[in-house]
């Protein structure tokens, strides 16, 4: 046994025998074979279980280095792992000279056995050992045997990397102590993202060959890498992972997965991007003299003491390079002659005669491409005979190499009927454009682009990316044949990009029939439609879409949860993101295409910023960490951890030469970093609340931070002392609130490009300062129902960019302080805005999983006058009349069949609706008023001023002769405006959320306060008060027979209640979110629940039993089944279908097996209207309007996606 084993043993030899029960760790070295049944029965004599220990040891001490390694693997697996850590360091180096007595080189049958399963390639014909270099590896890999983690060999090309891989695990000790489970070999090379899930699939198939865990090969890298990691843990466990060759970071992500890997590489940095311990063996590419020397010997089969002078100058010109001596020893084997002539060539570089010499054994390239033609299998011989075999001596014409390429591809295949079960589907999907484009066949390149059909096959199994790259690429070409068409399918994929890259795969032709009626894909999209509806197909169709205006450029989802921030780097070439996912992306600006994926934090990640030479991206998270990534590699650079609560934001400094990190944090301070140090340089103190934000001056003398405690701090960066304050909360004091009362958080600020004025955000307001005086300079006010998450100046000066709680993005003019543009099209929060450097576009990045791109242009030209949230709908007969407030104040009245828009009137508009026969409108006002204007003469025929403040809903009781309305002063107002008399409804503490008329002049309300009271119209009195939730009540509903109405809240529960009980029926437990909404069906026996996770709940009313739950479909850990919240529910007439609105609508149905998902429609930002019989009403939504009409039958589900309407 080696000293350095003895005496660790020797060292901790008390600790051991004081707690280790000697019976399983001996039956293990017995297993082993270091351990003898005489021995184990000596030991077992021993009267205490301290004395048996004892001898053990002493036994083990007489032995050698196996029987040291066999009881430290016993120690592990027996759960004394902190033993097991005390000696850890004594582990002797494994020599295979003594592997056992029926092995050679410790090469047994069973290793021979696991290699060749694995894959492992076998030795050269002519191999030299390097012990120390191969011991290195095993000493490393040792250190894997109990963890995941990276073992590393690297050097140059040709240096004996994959060589040294494979020797190191040909030993039957070492196999079988560490890697029991195997060893699985993978060959990489450099590869694109089809090669790289060719290897995934071809080695999730070799791990599973009784297909347990599937019938079918992963369709991408992301499913690949799951498929893996489910097989290493739990099929292969303890078993060992070779990668050879690997060229690129963004390959190892794909292992990522807690696995044990041995790889090689030419660049160790490669596994910067990866988490878990990692041990470098750098392999030197210069041999030695002897060994190349004995290379040559064995080659040439000689003493080397009887090679010739030349050999040693042979050796001195490869450099040691085992690649070449190698080639040069096979020269000579079979020129044995030839010594000068080989020193000759390589002295002269004349690297080509010798590659030329040494690869091919027959005269030329094309006679040895025939022998190997010859040996296929017939079928395929005259294949590769038409497209490889190219005559002697003649120049490859490029162009008609591409064609014949193409013509086999059509010879062979349809371009929509590739499937992912056919091995070569995926060079096809990601080069078939290309070959096209290089041979000139610009006709068959249109076609192939300008294809619905090609577009579902290709994005289903790689995601829309690629395809938008080929888009860009090719643009010159696409254009000549029309230039229309192809802006028509860029756009249909940019802006569906986020929904075509995830599974469930939507339909894409229901896509494609939301597109304008002057699309192509609209047109292909119709025409597929038609065929397929009399087949039973459902789609469904916008009638009102021709005023459609798409102002998204891009829509990526790159993470699978809430996006908080993202930025661009400074060329724009690239964009940054981060959020609750814990992680980093990067990804193409132009197209989506993911370039790094980092899990970066160990919570969620809250800012990430790129410095100014793009070389690093900081990242600040919940964690209370700020870490530096290298941009290009995914490298981790720096970690700092000196905050002691949630860092909120990071900026990097605007000059490259001196680069400075900002930090911002919860523990009330900001931090100022030097790359080049392990600590901050300075602390900055006088901020008494959370730091939310920060940003240097374009010149970097000043630093600007934003707080919870009202101020905006500006400091001197050199100095790091503060220069000045500006105490924001004063701006919205009033007489009502005491200054010590109110809570002004500062969101963010924004310096302008000269750095003479700082934009700041607040509540509900934006306001503009002087930098010399910290005077006030404008004041802009968003809304009164709007809070402002986020702000930034374009670098062109007037123009700013505002995110707001409504979902919605703003673009004012800062010099004007007017609005310039509307932006919607996000499903929820948006929580950062950011443009580009130059200012052309500007990103957004939303709780919906989204990041949008817009171009400034074409936002400020083309804005759309956009619908607000306030709307109306009666169907009467034929008609479909929507009633709606526009963003500049305006009320309209649109026909839903024709679009034809009137205008009525304009007015602070805060709700509005339509009375039964469509003769009169009312709307209330944020002063607290009601009016009702008469449509016939567009006059005000009635007001009144009744409420304290904003009115929020507002509805005429059927017989239209009383309007009834409820407002943020907590009262519902009773109006007979043809009599004037009215009846106020006051007992609510806090905001009416909503009414509903029952039967019997009664009404039903529900409050913010958690209650709902029962009220007669007529006399003003409570009839009943029910104390329902101990949160906002969100949403009631009543059953069609009138004994129930439910209940929902943001207390995650759902009840059902007894007209005649003030005590829950049920009380409905299981949402994790708000649950926003209910409904009864027709027969009132079901209740169905929606909250703001996308989940639906369906319930016994009876019993209160959970009896359907339509589970948010889950992508990669991700995307709910609404993009977000749940916002209303109906069943059908029979109950048998069930539709929900939220991101998008989908209807359910029970075709045998109640409620399976049939139709799903994405609508997000966009009113869907619900048909009743006769003249109805339809529910209020959250954004804008469409209407629907229903062609064929409901078979399976579809898609429609968000736009927005003018």
């Amino acid at each position: 046994m080696d000293a350095k084993a003895r005496n660790c043993l020797l060292q901790y030899r008390e600790a051991l025998e004081k707690d280790i029960k000697t019976s399983y760790i001996m039956d293990r070295m017995i297993n082993d074979g270091v351990l003898t049944i005489s021995e184990e029965e000596k030991v077992k004599n021993e009267p205490t279980q301290q004395q048996r220990a004892a001898l053990l040891i002493k036994t083990i001490l007489k032995k050698d280095n196996y029987s040291y390694i066999s009881f430290y693997n016993a120690l592990i697996h027996e759960g004394y792992k902190d033993l097991a850590a005390l000696l850890h360091s004594g582990i002797p180096v494994i020599s295979s000279s003594n592997g056992g007595k029926d092995s050679v080189g410790g090469i047994t049958s069973h290793v021979k056995t696991v290699l060749c399963e694995g894959g492992v390639p076998q030795r050269p014909v002519v191999f030299v050992t390097r012990k120390k270099l191969v011991n290195a590896i095993r000493q490393n890999l040792f250190k894997l045997s109990d963890e995941p983690g990276w073992v590393v060999i690297y050097g140059m090309a040709g240096c004996g990397k994959s060589v040294l891989a494979a020797e190191a695990v040909r030993d039957h000790f070492f196999l079988d102590g560490c890697f029991p489970g195997g060893v699985h070999w993978v060959s990489v090379g450099k590869q694109d993202k089809a090669g790289l899930l060719m290897k995934l699939q071809n080695l999730c198939t070799r791990l599973d060959q009784d297909e347990n865990f599937s019938q079918r090969p992963p369709l991408n890298i992301e499913e690949a890498k799951d498929r893996l990691r489910l097989l290493m843990l739990r099929k292969h466990p303890r078993s060992l992972l070779i990668l050879d060759d690997i060229w690129d970071s963004w390959i190892l992500k794909a292992f990522d997965n807690q696995c044990q890997i041995l790889l090689t590489t030419r660049d160790k940095s490669v596994t910067d991007s990866v988490m878990g311990p990692k041990y470098i063996v750098a392999v030197e590419s210069d041999l030695g003299k002897e060994k190349g020397l004995e290379i040559l010997s064995l080659f040439v089969n000689m003493k080397k003491a009887d090679l010739p002078e030349q050999a040693h100058s042979i050796i001195k010109e490869c450099k040691g390079s085992p690649l070449v001596v190698s080639l040069i020893g096979a020269l000579l084997r079979d020129f044995p002659n030839r010594w000068d002539y080989y020193l000759r060539q390589l002295q002269n570089k004349q690297f080509k005669r010798i590659r030329k010499s040494s690869f091919y054994d027959y005269e030329a390239l094309d006679e040895a491409m025939s022998i190997s033609v010859e040996m296929l299998r017939e079928d395929i011989k005259d294949y590769y005979t038409d497209l490889s075999i190219l005559q002697k001596d003649v120049k490859v014409p490029t162009k008609d190499l591409h064609k014949k390429i193409v013509t086999q591809f059509q010879k062979h295949y349809q371009p929509h009927t590739l499937s992912p079960d056919q091995e070569d589907c995926m060079y096809w999907y990601n080069f078939l454009a290309y070959h096209m484009a290089s041979a000139s066949m610009h006709k068959e390149l249109c076609a192939l682009m300008f294809s619905l059909d090609w577009i579902k096959a290709k994005t289903e199994l790689v995601g829309p990316a690629h395809l938008i790259h080929e888009f860009v690429e090719y643009r010159h070409i696409l254009d000549e044949k029309d230039c229309a068409v192809c802006e028509n399918f860029q756009e249909f994929l940019s802006l569906n990009g986020h929904l075509l890259g995830r599974q469930p795969f939507p339909n894409i032709v229901q896509l494609g029939l939301c597109e304008p009626e002057t699309s192509e894909v609209y047109q292909q999209a119709k025409l597929q439609a038609k065929q397929e509806v009399d087949h039973g197909m459902l789609y469904l169709e916008w009638i009102n879409k021709k005023n459609i205006k798409n102002l998204s450029r891009l829509v990526v989802r790159p993470h699978t949860d809430a996006v908080y921030h993202a930025c661009f780097s400074e060329d724009g070439q690239r964009i940054a993101s981060c959020g609750v996912d814990k992680t980093l992306q990067v990804f193409k600006a132009e197209t989506g295409e993911k370039l790094l994926e980092i899990k970066a934090h160990e919570d969620e990640v809250l800012c990430c910023a790129f410095s100014t030479d793009d070389r690093f991206i900081a990242t600040c998270s919940v964690d209370k960490k700020v870490k530096i990534w290298n941009s290009m590699t995914g490298g981790l650079v720096h970690v700092y951890d000196e905050h002691s609560e949630q860092v909120n934001c990071c900026h990097f400094t605007n000059n490259s030469h001196y680069l400075l990190l900002a930090t911002a944090s919860s523990d009330c301070f900001l931090k100022l970093w030097d790359l080049n140090q392990k600590e901050c340089r300075n602390t900055m103190f006088g901020h008494t609340n959370s730091v939310n934000h920060c940003r240097f001056s374009p010149d970097d003398k000043l630093l600007a931070s934003c707080s919870a405690d009202g101020t905006l701090k500006l400091w001197d960066v050199k100095s790091a002392n503060e220069r000045k304050s500006i105490n924001v909360k004063q701006f919205f004091l009033n007489s009502e609130e005491p200054q010590e009362d109110m809570e002004v958080i500062v969101k963010c600020c924004s310096w302008s490009a000269d750095g003479t004025r700082i934009m700041v955000a607040a509540k509900n307001k934006i306001f503009l300062f002087d930098i010399h005086t910290g005077g006030l300079l404008a004041e802009i006010h968003t809304g009164h129902h709007s809070t402002i998450q986020y702000c930034d100046f374009s670098p062109q000066n007037h123009l700013a960019v505002v995110a707001l709680s409504q979902c919605c993005v703003e673009l004012w003019n800062m010099d004007s302080c007017l609005k310039v543009a509307d932006c919607r099209g996000h499903l929820s929060w948006v929580h950062c805005v950011m443009f580009s450097p130059d200012g052309s576009s500007f990103l957004t990045s939303s709780d919906d999983q989204t990041i949008r791109l817009w171009e400034t242009k074409k936002v400020c030209k083309n804005s759309a006058i956009v619908l607000k949230q306030e709307i109306d709908v009666v169907f009467q007969e034929n008609e479909v009349m929507v009633l709606a407030v526009d963003n500049i104040k305006r009320l309209q009245l649109i026909n839903g069949k024709t679009g034809q828009i009137d205008y009525l009137i304009e007015a602070q508009v805060s709700c509005c609706c339509l009375s039964p026969h469509l003769q009169y409108i009312a709307f209330g006002g944020e002063d607290g008023a009601v009016e009702i204007l008469e449509l016939l003469n567009n006059r005000i025929f009635q007001s009144r001023i009744g409420h304290k403040k904003t009115v929020r809903h507002i509805q005429f009781t059927d017989d239209g002769k009383t309007l009834i309305s409820s407002s943020d002063d907590s009262s519902i107002q009773v109006w007979n405006w043809q009599s004037e008399e009215y009846v106020f409804l006051q007992a609510h503490q806090e905001t009416v959320k909503d009414f509903k008329l029952l039967k019997n002049s009664k009404l039903l309300s529900w409050s913010f306060d958690g209650t709902v009271k029962i009220w007669s119209i007529i006399t003003g009195r409570i009839e009943k008060d029910f104390v329902c939730h101990q949160d906002t009540v969100l949403s009631c509903d009543i059953s069609p027979d009138a004994t129930k109405f439910s209940s929902t809240s943001a207390d995650k529960t759902a009840k059902i209640w007894s007209f005649e009980l003030l005590s829950p029926l049920h009380e409905l437990r299981g949402h994790k979110g708000c649950v926003r909404c209910s409904v009864f069906s027709v027969d009132s026996t079901l209740l169905a629940t929606g909250d703001d996770n996308g989940e639906i709940r369906i319930w016994n009313v009876s019993n209160g039993e959970l009896l359907h739950l339509c589970a948010p479909i889950l992508v990669e850990e991700g995307a709910a089944t609404h993009g977000g919240w749940v916002t209303d529910l109906c069943f059908s007439p029979d109950s048998k279908m069930l539709v929900s609105a939220g991101g998008y609508l989908k209807a359910i149905t029970s075709p045998g097996t109640p409620f399976h998902p049939s139709v799903s429609l994405h609508a997000a930002n966009t009113y869907v209207t619900k048909s009743w019989n006769g003249c109805s009403r339809s529910h209020k939504k959250r954004e804008h309007h469409a209407v629907l009409k229903k062609a064929g039958q409901i078979q399976q589900e579809e898609e429609l996606p968000a736009r927005e309407l003018a």
